[in-house]
């Protein structure tokens, strides 16, 4: 007998549905299953041997083919476990098998029958109610993450036995219902950090004000104790909100990497991702023989930081020109291509020399040779498409002792979304969102300069030496920290300020 079953395939982001036939025949003994599966499917036949005897079932004694269409792509993973044992049993005629092809069956057996969860289920869920079917069935850790896809009946077990009863005797299965609206507007303010807790450093938190208010990349510069990592990881907590589109294509990328959690169904706040300076570029792009999202693609609508990020290997600092620049990372293999979401702020911090102290210790080791080695372990290319240099200085005891509370982060964000709402309305007609992603084009018709203005600049270059392409960047602030007050054009405080946070061109640092 012949029994078609219904699974899916996970490639860059999106799903593709998998039909896995069953045909039992007799005369003949084998277990055949072809299709390009990989060795975890491969593997599948033990797993689903031990677990249908454990509930009662078997695998029969006949010849069993299996084929995992289209044959032409290469399958992966133990999620297939369930989808392959239901068709056994039912090309068997253990089961009944009437309605079998109106769900994605989707799961990873234990040897009990018991189920493990899976990867990329927000995906698989939004392609099942593409295509028509009635559910999905999947291990019910799962369920709450695909129950954000509304007009499908998602059902979740915790073991095999469940599904059989379903399919044979009618008995229900839990359906899992949210309301993913209400979920989403109730946690959309929750963050674990708030930018009242920072103590001082009212410079820094200004310009990472400007900074989430244009969607500039930025880095601190300063000694270490000094408070870039605690202003960096509260980011989040003053950039806009969520909207609904966002936090599904975030938690769609989340959700095939596997880093969503049972508890959670629709990501709320934007990620924040901060990994190691020991990781590779593949790790932080994303590839690998079967393609997974990087750290930039997990930080898609959020923050990537980047602690210490001269200690960062080059390869993998250089690697982030190309996503920094198109916002979106293509990885090609031979058969197939796949393309994953990255726009993200980038936010970096580092030490102003070797020993971290400079210029304030008196007992600085570090020699002019080794300041400018340590300063060149970031290329110009890449310093190129950081609009923000801030300096963060030495917070004084008086500061640390004060118990007042400075301004806490929703009040910061209401002047972030404000500016946001400016630059939205004056983008409606083009392909940017925000001042950081302007061009040429859009920054002589956007950044136009008054007489003072254009002194201001032109004397901050000449005295301060302040590389050429420093030029674009003071202008693209310089236009945030106008819509953050409201001004229709940029003046010359505007100006000031934005030269202010040029901080790393060479020839003013290594004066």
């Amino acid at each position: 007998m012949l029994v078609k079953i219904y699974g899916s395939a996970i490639f860059g982001v999106t799903a593709q549905t998998i039909t896995i036939e069953v045909s039992v025949d007799s005369p003949g003994v084998g277990y055949h299953l072809v299709g390009l599966p990989d060795n975890a499917i491969k593997e599948s036949s033990y797993r689903i041997s031990a677990a249908l005897k454990n509930v009662g079932y078997k695998v029969p004694g006949k010849k069993i083919t299996i084929n995992m269409a289209p044959a032409d792509l290469r399958k992966e993973g133990s999620a297939y476990d369930l989808s392959i044992a239901i068709g056994i049993l039912a090309a068997s005629d253990q089961i009944v098998a009437e309605t079998v092809g109106d769900y994605i069956i989707m799961g990873e057996l234990s040897l009990d029958g018991g189920l493990q969860p899976i990867k990329g289920v927000l995906p698989i869920a939004i392609k099942a109610r593409e295509e028509g079917f009635k559910g999905i069935i999947l291990p019910k850790q799962n369920t709450r993450e695909a129950a954000i896809v509304s007009n499908l009946d998602v059902y979740g077990v915790e073991n095999i036995a469940e599904v059989i009863a379903f399919f044979n005797d009618g008995t229900p299965l839990e359906r899992t219902e949210i309301d993913t609206r209400k979920e989403f507007q109730d946690k959309i303010n929750v963050f674990p950090f708030d930018f009242s807790e920072v103590k001082g450093q009212e410079t820094a938190k200004r310009a990472m004000e400007v900074a989430a208010a244009g969607g500039h990349n930025i880095i601190l510069i300063g000694p270490p104790g000094s408070g870039k990592t605690m202003l960096a990881k509260r980011v989040p907590s003053i950039l806009p909100p969520f909207t609904l589109k966002e936090a599904l294509e975030t938690t769609k990328i989340h959700s095939v990497a596997g880093k969503i959690g049972s508890e959670t169904s629709l990501m709320t706040v934007r990620p924040f991702r901060s990994p190691h300076h020991t990781i590779s570029d593949v790790a932080l792009v994303g590839g690998g023989s079967y393609p997974q999202p990087g750290e930039i693609s997990l930080a898609h609508n959020g923050v990537l930081f980047l602690d210490e990020m001269p200690e960062f290997k080059r390869t993998v600092l250089e690697v982030m020109r190309q996503p920094l620049e198109d916002r979106v990372v293509t990885i090609s293999r031979a058969k197939f291509t796949v393309n994953y979401p990255a726009s993200f702020m980038l936010v970096a911090s580092m030490n102003p020399s070797p020993s971290g102290y400079f210029p304030d210790d008196p007992n600085n080791t570090s020699t002019a040779f080794e300041m400018q080695r340590y300063m060149n372990r970031l290329s110009g290319p890449l310093l190129d498409r950081i609009d923000i240099h801030v300096e963060v200085q030495k917070v004084e005891f008086d500061q640390l002792a004060d118990r007042r509370k400075g301004e806490n982060s929703l009040a910061i964000r209401e002047r972030v979304m404000q500016a946001r709402e400016r630059q939205n309305e004056r983008y409606k007609d083009l392909e940017i969102s925000y001042n950081a992603q302007m061009g040429p084009k859009e920054i002589e018709r956007f950044c136009e300069l008054d007489d003072a203005s254009s002194a201001l600049i032109k004397t901050a270059m000449e005295k301060l030496n302040l590389s050429a392409r420093a030029y674009d960047r003071i202008l693209k602030v310089a236009r945030t920290i106008a819509d953050l007050e409201g001004e229709e054009h940029i003046g010359s405080s505007q100006i000031a300020e934005a030269i202010q946070y040029r901080s790393l061109d060479r020839e003013f640092w290594n004066v």
